[in-house]
Formats: C-alpha cells, sequence, structure tokens
C-alpha cells in the first residue's frame, strides 16, 4: 500500500469517527426534542457530546462539523444545567441541529433535494457471516425508522461499540468464519461496559446446550437455531429496542410533612421520575384527577386522617383499584405494618427512607402495574391498544377538545386483500403482517397519538390536536411508504397496501364520530383500495 492509499484510508477512518459522533449528537437532540418535560435531565449529556463533537471535527480538520457543533454548544451556554428548555431556544437548536444533520448525510444522500432525516434512535449492529441477510435486513430496519450498521469484522464492530454503545447486535455465532468467534467477540465487549448490550444470536449450524449457554452467559437475550427470516429477526430486534426507552413513571406523594414532602421529590426526580407532591389529604381527589399517577405513596399518619383511610378512597375508583400503593411510617410494629397493607396498601416503608431502597420499590411495583394493565387494555399480537380501551381514549380527547376548543381526527386503517395473504402464505405470516403495520405506525406517528388495534385487520388512530388535512398528509405518506414495504416470506416477499378513512370531530358523539371515519374508509375501499379518504371528501 503505497502513501496516498494509507492517508486515504487513514483520513476515512477519522472522517468514521467524526461522523458517528455527530450521530451520537443527533440522538441525543432527539431524546429532548421527543419528551421536553425531561429535556433538563439530558442537557449535560448533550453538552459533552457536542463538545466532544466539536474536539474531534477540529483534530480531524472536519470544518463543517467543527462549525455546526460550536453554534450548537454556544446556544446550549443560554440553557441552564436541570433547567427547562425554553421554546425560543429549542426553535434555535433545531435549525442547529439540521445544519449539522445535512453535514452527516452519507455520501449516496448529498444530491438529494428532500432535508435529511436526523436519526430517531442509537444503532443496531449486524454482524452475520451471510452479506445478502445483513443487507436485506438494514433496508427492512431502515423502514420502520431504525438506524442499522454491518460489520465484516469483530474489530471494526469492537471499535463502533466503542464510539457508541449500540441498542442491541445481531450476532452470528461463528461471525468471522471461525467456530465461535462471535461469541469470543460479544464476551470481550460486554466487558467494556457497565450495563450488558441486549444480544440476539443467530447460528445455522449449532444449536447445542453448551452453545447456548455460553451466549446466555454473554448477553444473548435470543438465540436463533436455525437461522429465521428477516420479519422474525426485526420483530425480536423490536422489543429489544423499545424496551429501552421507557417512559418515567408517575408518583403522586401525600405527605403532610413540607420538607419530607420536597426530599422525596428530590429523590424521585434524580431517579428520572415524574413527581407530584401534595400535603393535604383532602387534595387527593383532585391531584388524581388532574396527575392519573401509576404509583401512589402515602404517609401512614397525617392530621385529619391516616393512609389507610386515603387509602380506602382510592381503591373506591375504578380508575385506580390497581395502582400500587406505598405507605411510609416511622411504624416498626410488623402486626400494624400488614393491617395498613390489607386495607388497600401494597408495601410499606419505614422513616427514614433510604433512596435506593425507594427507587427498587417503585421500579418492581411499576414494572408489575404496567404488565397488568397492558394485559387489560393492549391486544396480545400487536401491542396496540384494544378496541375498548381505543373507544375510551377517543372519549377522554373528545372531552379534552372539547374543553380546549383544539381539532381532533379519528382515523380507520383496514389492510387490503388481507385473506387473500392469509390464504397464499399462511396465517403466522398474516400475524407478522399485522404486527409489522403496528410497528410501522408506532414509529411514524407522535407519541399523543392513540393507535389501536380496532379489529381482524382494522386499526384505529387518535389525532388530537390535528386538522383533517394535516391527518390526510401523515397517513397518506405512512400509506406511500408502507405500500414499498418488502413483506418476507420464507424466500418469498410480497407487499402488502392499506386503504384509510378519516374524520374530523365537528362537536358530535364518539359513536357518531366512528361511523363517519368507517363510511370514509368504505368509500377508500371503493375508490379502488390503496388510498386515504376523509370525510369531507364524500359530501
Amino acid at each position: 500500500m503505497n502513501d496516498e492509499s494509507q492517508k486515504e484510508k487513514l483520513r476515512q477512518h477519522f472522517a468514521r469517527r467524526v461522523t458517528t459522533q455527530a450521530r451520537v449528537v443527533l440522538d441525543t437532540w432527539q431524546k429532548i426534542h421527543g419528551d421536553r418535560e425531561l429535556a433538563g435531565a439530558h442537557r449535560d449529556e448533550f453538552a459533552a457530546a457536542t463538545d466532544k463533537l466539536v474536539r474531534y471535527a477540529q483534530r480531524f480538520e472536519m470544518a463543517g462539523h467543527a462549525q455546526a457543533g460550536q453554534k450548537i454548544l454556544d446556544l446550549v451556554r443560554g440553557w441552564s444545567s436541570g433547567q427547562t428548555l425554553q421554546d425560543d431556544l429549542a426553535r434555535q437548536l433545531q435549525d442547529a441541529m439540521e445544519t449539522l444533520s445535512r453535514c452527516t448525510c452519507r455520501r449516496t444522500d448529498q444530491d438529494s433535494t428532500e432535508s435529511p432525516n436526523q436519526y430517531r434512535r442509537t444503532p443496531v449492529y449486524i454482524a452475520l457471516a451471510n452479506n445478502e441477510m445483513a443487507s436485506r435486513l438494514i433496508r427492512q430496519l431502515e423502514f420502520f425508522g431504525f438506524r442499522a450498521s454491518a460489520f465484516t469484522s469483530s474489530r471494526d464492530l469492537t471499535e463502533a461499540c466503542a464510539l457508541h454503545k449500540p441498542e442491541t447486535i445481531l450476532m452470528d455465532v461463528d461471525f468471522g468464519g471461525e467456530k465461535n468467534a462471535g461469541l469470543a467477540c460479544i464476551e470481550q465487549l460486554q466487558e467494556r461496559h457497565d450495563t450488558p448490550i441486549p444480544i440476539i444470536f443467530v447460528s445455522d449450524e449449532d444449536g447445542t446446550i453448551e452453545t447456548r449457554l455460553r451466549a446466555s452467559r454473554c448477553g444473548g437475550e435470543e438465540f436463533f437455531y436455525p437461522a429465521v427470516d428477516p420479519g422474525q429477526l426485526i420483530e425480536k430486534i423490536e422489543t429489544y429496542t423499545h424496551g429501552n426507552t421507557v417512559e418515567p413513571y408517575k408518583v403522586l406523594v401525600l405527605d403532610d410533612s413540607r420538607a419530607q414532602a420536597k426530599y422525596m421529590e428530590t429523590v424521585l426526580k434524580k431517579a428520572g421520575m415524574i413527581a407530584h407532591i401534595i400535603t393535604d389529604p383532602m387534595a387527593i381527589i383532585t391531584a388524581l384527577e388532574e396527575f392519573s399517577p401509576e404509583i401512589i405513596i402515602l404517609d401512614m399518619y397525617m392530621p385529619g386522617c391516616t393512609g389507610m383511610e386515603i387509602a380506602r378512597v382510592i381503591r373506591q375508583q375504578d380508575r385506580f383499584h390497581s395502582v400500587p400503593i406505598i405507605y411510609l411510617s416511622a411504624e416498626d410494629d410488623v402486626s400494624k405494618q400488614l393491617h395498613a397493607m390489607s386495607l388497600g396498601g401494597d408495601d410499606f416503608l419505614t422513616k427514614p427512607i433510604d433512596p435506593k431502597h425507594l427507587i427498587s420499590t417503585i421500579h418492581n411495583r411499576g414494572r408489575r402495574a404496567r404488565s397488568l394493565l397492558a394485559l387489560m387494555i393492549r391486544d396480545s399480537l400487536t401491542g396496540l391498544y384494544n378496541h375498548t380501551h381505543t373507544l375510551n381514549l377517543l372519549e377522554q380527547e373528545i372531552v379534552r377538545a372539547r374543553q380546549k376548543d383544539h381539532p381532533l381526527c379519528f382515523a380507520m386503517i383496514d389492510i387490503d386483500y388481507f385473506k387473500k395473504v392469509n390464504d397464499t402464505f399462511g396465517h403466522p405470516i398474516g400475524d407478522r403482517v399485522l404486527r409489522s403495520l403496528s410497528m410501522f405506525l408506532k414509529q411514524r406517528l407522535r407519541k399523543t397519538d392513540h393507535i389501536g388495534r380496532y379489529g381482524g385487520e382494522e386499526f384505529a388512530i387518535i389525532l388530537p390536536n390535528t386538522r383533517a388535512s394535516d391527518a390526510r398528509n401523515v397517513l397518506n405518506e405512512i400509506r406511500e411508504r408502507f405500500s414499498e414495504l418488502l413483506q418476507p416470506a420464507g424466500d418469498r416477499e410480497f407487499n402488502v397496501t392499506f386503504s384509510c378513512g378519516i374524520a374530523a370531530w365537528q362537536g358530535e358523539s364518539s359513536q357518531a364520530l366512528c361511523e363517519r371515519a368507517d363510511q370514509a374508509l368504505y368509500s377508500s375501499k371503493n375508490a379502488g383500495r390503496n388510498c386515504v379518504t376523509t370525510a369531507q371528501e364524500q359530501n
């Protein structure tokens, strides 16, 4: 290798380090931009990542990245650590991030007239012996909003993980061509991280218990033998990456001691939770209605009433019947603690409170409560809201739209010729199509939108604070993109389309709104399918 080619190889290596760090900055901004309530918790992480980008870009003489990063740093100095991000500064940062995003385009995107997409997720790394399968997976993953990279050597994978920890790794057991080389690579990788990376292992040749045990011990969450098709792998990748983005718990604390209440608030917020503190027991009903907590912490003894009495009042409301209640008290009599829990409580913590014990208890109770709630309100196949809960959410959004005088849209989606898919490829593939559409919708709609499986191959979407024209544009774009997605079925691939009907709320009941959306969907079917119709267009 001559000197010029060696220099070019080094230049490309340094360029990769800078663009990888730029994507870390873009990903961190997505966390901030996606949830402004928790933006302050990511401010320091964002500033540190940007500072690192500027230093890398200056060192490796990449002026565009250095200038864009410095602009972001200058703006971040006007945002105090832990403080809420103000709207004006958020807009300025968004403009700066778009400049950085253009610098970070892949070479193949440079000629595109469209504004580049910012990366919404940390990466998924793919290390497979089959390069064709890896390329196919990356194409599919990009449709679902993932950022995926494939590697051909353990060295490159290790270097990438050192720069940016991935959400998950899809690893061939024999990656690199040698027996169990993929396992050895992952064992070394995991030693370098405080928290393990979720690994999905695949193998075409070895499904023995010895290999599976070794895979499990180094962070293997799944082991596929023989290797499976891209559809199943993407579902598993989505499971582990989606699981990393846990919504913060909403915790209501009732304690008549203002000092104790403020201490609790500090501990909870430091742990990334959303805390609502009240010191007056008589304000509990209002707090429940306005805050809708997932976990409730009650002081045992307060002026005028006890925590046990408050717990009984809370349990009389169906909405809060299964919400975990944790008592706080200096009471150390075990029999009294047990009696308190028999009257509506789930746990008992004694004062003074150990913050680690408190946070651990909340996480344990919160996970269990969310799991039980999901069983009641979510469809088991797709993970979307079930029919009943979707209608309940629609009722709530109608009340909110009426109170705030905001627009509201309701959309119904039906997969075209779904029976033909089941008849041709079988029901397991049909189920996978349903899951792929649910993933697609979750990736492309807002957190404030509600997505439900209405029944069979029908889906329902509630779009708060959205005009009919905007709803149509969004769902039409989703429809176009989904129709391009190749659905895998063994060694075959096929496309699926859907039809959609949208109705804007006009002050009527939820039932009447659903009927108008259903009629609009029927019009889409009559118009030849694979289109979006709004209710107004039927007149």
